[in-house]
This record gives C-alpha cells, structure tokens and sequence, in this order.
C-alpha cells in the first residue's frame, strides 16, 4: 500500500471519525460534502484509504452498506475502520475538494480503482488563445496550468460544464496550429464566445483572456474573489452607462452565485474542516441579532421553516414548506400543500389555509422556532393570524422575505435590510421554498394536462 506522510496535514487527520454503521449513517447530513475512508496503520496512524464526494453525504454512505458491491467496493469497506466527512456547499466546491485532497494523499483505493487508467487532470494550454481540455498526466511544463487529478471522468465534464456556461472558452483544435476562417459550433450556443476563429480586436482578445483568469480562478477554488471583481466591474460599467455589458456581467454574476452558494475557497476547507458548520452557526447568530432589530428574541433558532405559493393565474396552486435544522436544509422534513380553498388566485387566502393546516400538525411535524414567509406584510399577517392565537401554547414568530432589496418584513409593518450571513441563510431558505413549490405544481399540471 502507498504510505503518506499526514504531517503536513493535521487538520484534516483531526477531523472527527465516524463508526461505519447503519444508524449512525442513518443520522448523516444530506448535504454536499467529501468523504474519507480511514484505517490504521503502524504506530497506529490513520491513512485514508479512499475519499470521495457526493451531493448527499447521507445517501451516498449509505450505499456503501448495501448487501450487493463490487468486489473492489466491499475489500474496501472491510479495510475501513471509521470514515470523516467535510461538508461543504455546493457541488462544484465537493468536486474541487475531492481532487485536492485525492492529489494529496493519493488513497490506495482512489489509486487502484482507475483500473490502470492514467489520471484524469483540467489543463490549460499555452496558445495565443488558451484551450481549457481535459488530459491524461501532462508531463511537466506541457501547459500554462493543470488541475487535479480527478477520480472520474464524469467529475470533470460536470466541472467544465458548470464553469463553461459562466465564462465560455475555446477547446477545438485548430488547423496546422492556424485558427479557422468560421467560427465554431460552439460559439452558436454561446459556449465559446468570443470564438478565436472570429477573434479581430483588441476588446474580444481581452474578453476571452478574462474568460481564462475567471475560469482559472474558479478551479483554484478562488469563488470570492472572482465575484468581488464581476461586481465591481459590472457597477463600472453601469455607471459609464454601458448597460448591456453590464447585464452580460450581472448574468454571469447570477449563474456564479448559484453554483457556488456562498463562495468560499476550497482550500479554506482544508485549514478548517469544521468550516460548513461554523459558517452556519455564524448564519444562525447574525439572523438572531437581526429579528431583534425588529422586537423578535426567540431563544433558539435550531429549526426555521420557510413557506411560498405556487400557481399560474390561480390554476393548480400549491405550497411548500422546506425546513432548516441548525441552517442546514433538512429535505426529509419538507412538506408539500395542495391548495384546496377557493380564491386561488389570493395568496394571502392561501397562505391563511397552509397555516392552518401546519398549526394542525404542530405535534405530528414538530414546532418551529422561526417561521419565514416568502413575501410581504400581507403573507405574514396570513400566518400570524393563526399562529400567534391566544389558543397556541407557544407563541412562534413569523416573519416575510421581501425583495428589491432583500429585506426582513416584521408584523407591524417594520423592515430590515439583509446583508453579509444572514442574506445567504434567507435567500437560501427562500429559493429553496420557491424550488419545492413549482416542482410539486409543474407536477400537477403535467397530470392536468394529459387529463385533458
């Protein structure tokens, strides 16, 4: 077995270490995350032996306890002693982190399960118009940049596909190291753009050079930084009044945020593998010391549900209730509602009919320390008509989410502008709401519709 030196590396030997057992995984987060497989060597020292990645830590280890796995899969298991996890936020960020980490301590498991096949890495050529491909261990010096390795070729298209579509780049080759007359098919869906075949100024060379940095950037995990620069160049040009570039910007902008929810470098999960949790935790306070800006001190904050309406003209309306536990989104407590009142197209009708039948289930799904509306003033009188009744044995505070900008809507009619952690935490909460209310109404008019 490959031995690895874990000096260097005491933050992450020091992570927590979990049993490998059916209940105890059982208990996991579904959220985005790293795994590492541990075993114990001599002087009895703890070497991973596989790490890998998954948009749903609870899921995917689960798995690993499932009767029927590969012969490679299960010798693996058995080897392993406990596991660590670090979670993160996104899927980019797991990607990312999992290839640091595998190019660091190159597992034995990681090694042998490319079944003789040469490393997978992100590379950027040196051309007048740099490339970004995908290669096999690129010698030394071969190309401007190179990420990786990545464990799976699947890895690496998901990263490429994630990041193209934000910053467009080249990855055709060109003829007799000549760059074509036409430009590529990519360019027409806007996946290469400016394309080096039409490239002829001096603002094109600098637009896709700066396409390369960001896309650069990115893979170094440096999110923060390339949001930061976006932002300020993008108030750059609405000023000068150059509105279209600036909503180019303001798009890419968007697409970044989503991807990355919040930015964070991955190698800072490195330095703290605790850093997902003390991320939310600081959520949690900022959100605390903000409701009492509006008069609300609730003592604890361990679980936030968050609600919103979806209908088109009153047609098939629905409701959603996404749950928050400690700031991580808890999906198995999600809740969805098929409106049944008939004002369908009054939202505040609506959600005066989803409280009731949360306030009905308060002993089966559990009490709320916080909720959130999706809306205004309207939509959380709807739910404090109901929740805050003399009939309640625990008064629960109830808040709106108002956007343009995003603000905290209070009972008596008081705003508070959200910034810094607690915009993240409530902007979470509500795009999760918004997601899991249309999912459940597209549903009900795609049954609709072949009904009829």
């Amino acid at each position: 077995m490959i031995q690895v030196s874990l000096d260097k590396y005491t933050n992450i030997t020091k992570l927590s270490k979990i049993k490998i057992d059916k209940k105890v995984f059982s208990k996991l987060p579904q959220t985005p995350g790293v795994y590492i497989f541990w075993k114990k060597v001599a002087r009895k020292k703890d070497i991973p032996i596989y790490i890998g990645k998954s948009v749903n830590l609870k899921s995917r280890l689960s798995s690993y306890l499932a009767v029927h796995l590969g012969p490679k899969t299960k010798k693996m298991v058995k080897e392993a002693e406990s596991i660590s996890i670090i979670k993160v936020f996104s899927e980019l960020e797991s990607l990312l982190l999992e290839a640091r980490l595998i190019r660091k301590f190159k597992p034995f498991y990681n090694i042998i399960a490319k079944d003789d096949k040469r490393p997978l890495y992100i590379v950027i050529t040196k051309d007048e118009f740099p490339r970004v491909l995908s290669a096999r261990r690129p010698k030394k010096n071969e190309f401007r940049a190179e990420f990786g390795p990545f464990p799976a070729g699947k890895n690496v298209k998901t990263i490429l596909r994630l990041i193209r579509k934000i910053f467009p780049y080249s990855d055709h080759l060109t003829s007799k190291n000549k760059l074509r007359s036409k430009p590529c098919i990519y360019s027409q869906i806007g996946l290469c753009d400016p394309c080096p075949n039409t490239i002829s100024s001096a603002t094109e060379k600098t637009k896709y050079k700066q396409n390369i940095k960001n896309t650069k950037r990115l893979l170094q995990g440096k999110f923060s930084g390339v949001q930061k620069d976006l932002n300020t160049a993008m108030k750059k040009l609405s000023k000068e009044k150059k509105y279209e570039e600036a909503g180019k910007l303001r798009d890419q902008l968007k697409a970044l945020n989503y991807i990355t929810q919040p930015q964070i470098p991955t190698g800072e999960f490195l330095k703290n593998p605790n850093l997902e949790q003390d991320v939310r935790s600081e959520e949690i306070k900022s959100l605390s010391s903000m409701l009492a800006c509006g008069g609300l001190k609730p003592k604890t904050l361990q679980r936030i549900e968050c609600f919103d309406i979806a209908h088109i003209a009153g047609v098939n309306p629905t409701a959603s209730m996404v749950v928050a536990i400690n700031g991580q989104m808890e999906n198995s407590k999600y809740r969805h509602f098929k409106i049944k009142q008939k004002k369908t197209q009054s939202d505040f009708d609506s959600m005066v009919e989803v409280a009731k039948r949360r306030r009905n289930n308060i002993a089966k799904w559990g009490t709320p320390d916080l909720i959130v509306v999706d809306g205004g003033l309207a939509q959380v009188k709807a739910f404090n008509q109901i929740f805050m009744e003399p009939l309640q044995k625990k008064k629960i505070p109830v808040v709106g989410i108002a956007k343009h900008p995003d603000r905290l809507i209070f009972s008596e009619g008081k705003k508070v502008k959200l910034t810094g952690s607690t915009l993240r935490l409530t902007q979470r909460l509500r795009d999760e709401a918004h997601r899991f209310a249309r999912r459940y109404h597209h549903l009900l008019m795609k049954k609709s519709l072949y009904a009829s």
